[in-house]
């Protein structure tokens, strides 16, 4: 598998044709959903996914701080195939990334509830109550990396 990582201007209209049509495919149709999945923030993102024979398996963008938040943070993670590890290994990817590629020191994210565990094994920890984004319960979480 192959990482790739591109800012939006980047991306080819291939490449983002796929991305959005994977973000909407899980994030809109298969958890019925309906909100405004592509945004702004996607101009001013990093987008890495894993893919294999020119299919993405794997996808996050990195948002960089002051974008929406003051941390640099994660967001639309997704694995195609799931329960095979791949989305733990984008985050990894995306860690990476924001550390080595934007200086981060801290990384915020807002987890689906139902996948924290995975983030908390990467070492995030939680600091919010669960909340409702979009019907959908979320947690802010976040980790504190190692300096350079």
């Amino acid at each position: 598998m192959q990482l790739v990582a591109k800012s939006f201007s980047q991306l080819t209209t291939d490449e983002l044709f796929e991305i959005y049509r994977v973000r909407v495919a899980v994030f809109v149709v298969e958890q019925n959903c309906a909100y405004q999945e592509v945004d702004l923030t996607d101009k001013l993102s990093y987008h890495l996914w894993l893919e294999s024979e020119n299919a993405i398996k794997t996808y996050l963008r990195v948002i960089p701080a002051g974008v929406v938040r003051k941390e640099v943070s994660l967001g639309r993670v997704i694995a195609v195939e799931r329960h095979q590890g791949l989305g733990t290994e984008i985050v990894k990817h995306g860690i990476a990334f924001a550390k080595e590629q934007l200086g981060a020191e801290e990384v915020v994210i807002e987890a689906q509830t139902y996948v924290r565990s995975l983030y908390e094994k990467l070492g995030f920890k939680a600091e919010s109550e669960e909340f409702l984004e979009d019907e959908i319960p979320h947690v802010r979480m976040r980790l504190v990396l190692q300096k350079l």
